[in-house]
């Protein structure tokens, strides 16, 4: 793996870490629209794995394995942000969504019901839904962007492992475990379902007993509770 002089041999680097390149490539894939091509992740991974090689510093502690695996996603999760194409329109509203669902559940003390945050904002029930799957279609990874936002260590060098980060990292952890625990029962279990057993939009769909439309309304209903619980601890 190393050179005489001891530098990463990249040839070396390149051939036994292509393998966790497309693993990771694969594992967003699933959880992303058609029109999302492998290819174009794994090429977005590579170049991820190119400048980990450049960066890593022994001295900081990580492995490389680690370090790598960092920059590999936050390489591919980049590419992803890059394709946003969520109209302006959208987003404004996703925004209203946001600040709606923190007011009411300040005001409730409890999450708010979908027909309550509909009618706070002046939509019928299903216009609201087509604009949980509008801002849903929109924001790829949403609960990834939370996550790199502080709730785990980042992919940047000012994410150093020191005892600061380290305490941050943990407030945001628990910040978040709260806010998904009082989420409401469907949704609770379609996260769990979703991050933690790494199904996709149809499975989950199944174990529901919804469409995948439905899978996709929760998911970013979800989101937006989340954001702003978050939102109220800042």
């Amino acid at each position: 793996m190393y050179t005489a002089r001891g530098k990463i041999d990249q040839g070396d680097l390149l051939n036994e870490y292509l393998p966790l390149v497309r693993r990771q490539a694969l594992t967003l894939q699933v959880r992303l629209p058609a029109s999302i091509e492998l290819d174009d992740l794994i090429q977005a991974g590579m170049v991820g794995l190119l400048e980990a090689m450049g960066r890593y510093d022994a001295a900081q502690g990580a492995s490389f394995a680690t370090f790598a695996s960092q920059r590999i996603r936050g390489a591919m999760l980049d590419e992803l942000r890059s394709r946003d194409w969520l109209p302006r329109s959208v987003r404004r509203n996703a925004r209203a969504v946001d600040e709606t669902v923190r007011r009411l559940e300040q005001q409730l003390g409890r999450p708010a019901e979908e027909t309550e945050i509909a009618a706070e904002l002046d939509m019928d029930l299903e216009d609201y839904r087509q604009l949980l799957n509008d801002t849903n279609s929109g924001h790829l990874l949403p609960f990834e962007a939370l996550l790199e936002e502080g709730v785990e260590p980042g992919v940047d060098d000012a994410a150093v492992d020191t005892p600061f980060n380290q305490l941050i990292d943990q407030q945001k952890r628990q910040q978040l475990v709260a806010g998904i625990e009082a989420l409401p029962e469907r949704e609770k279990l379609l996260m769990a379902l979703y991050y933690q057993e790494e199904l996709n939009l149809k499975e989950i769909g199944a174990v529901l007993g919804v469409t995948e439309s439905r899978v996709c309304q929760l998911h970013s209903q979800a989101v937006s509770r989340l954001r702003a619980r978050l939102a109220n601890r800042d």
